[in-house]
């Protein structure tokens, strides 16, 4: 999936930046500014090496987790921001091709849902997730409910769109587009470290939206994208273990295109 990324990002610029001036309609820039709601990642992976638990509310201290073991957690995200840039070309059948930089942010609303082996631990001393520790008087599930952190991706895309024919100064368009998310993940929940880690991976996106001619050189537009990457590969701090964390978003912006 990568290579297919990487793959279509080159040929989308090459086209982008070499379409010969009989086809081309002019160049144009935009710039955006949007809400994203991030869906909830249902977190999994599995531990790296062998573990033994600290105490937990009914778990012995020391119990043996086998590397390969099952692990994961529930994160929901609060309503973040985005922010883009494209510089793209217009062709005579509709068509227009661009390249574009975004960034977005969510930060982390809570954790919950916490299991390794299959067996729930939010009911459990957090103690167990410490190795040889004892009980530390909270639980699993109180610890991780105070969020905080955050998922932060900047996306390269080569984007594809189509407009339809004009409706007074209105053009629906629809489109989409494939490239790369350089994505940072941090998971602190109540201030304890427990993933800090970053990955790049292969991304895509679906978009559907209007713009409103304002004259014949600038036009202000909204739209929607479904947005996501693939699962962002991470190593767990507080113990060994290793996680694949979702990140797929809705987003909703608004924005200027101008002709140069």
């Amino acid at each position: 999936m990568r290579t297919l990324g990487s793959a279509f990002l080159a040929a989308a610029i090459a086209a982008t930046l070499t379409a010969t001036p009989a086809v081309a309609q002019g160049y144009y820039g935009s710039a955006s500014l949007g809400g994203v709601f991030l869906n909830d990642s249902d977190n999994s992976g599995s531990f790296t090496r062998n573990f033994l638990t600290g105490t937990g509310t009914t778990i012995p201290n020391n119990t043996p987790l086998p590397a390969g073991t099952g692990v994961g957690w529930t994160t929901e995200f609060d309503t973040g921001y985005t922010v883009s840039a494209a510089i793209g070309r217009r062709f005579s059948n509709g068509l227009r091709g661009e390249i574009e930089l975004a960034y977005q942010n969510n930060d982390v609303d809570t954790h919950n849902n916490v299991q390794a082996a299959g067996i729930p631990l939010d009911t459990q001393d957090v103690g167990v997730l410490i190795s040889g520790a004892p009980r530390q008087g909270a639980t699993v599930g109180a610890v991780v409910a105070d969020g905080r952190g955050s998922i932060d991706t900047t996306f390269l895309m080569a984007n594809l769109y189509y407009d339809f024919p004009q409706y007074g100064a209105f053009t629906p368009y629809v489109g989409g587009g494939l490239g790369v998310g350089f994505v940072n993940v941090e998971y602190a929940p109540s201030g304890v470290g427990i993933v800090d880690d970053d990955d790049t991976v292969f991304a895509y996106q679906a978009v559907a939206g209007a713009s409103y001619a304002l004259n014949d050189n600038m036009a202000l537009f909204a739209q929607y994208r479904y947005r996501a990457t693939e699962d962002v590969g991470t190593e767990v701090d507080l113990f060994p273990a290793s996680l694949d964390v979702e990140n797929r978003a809705s987003v909703i912006e608004a924005g200027l295109r101008f002709n140069f």
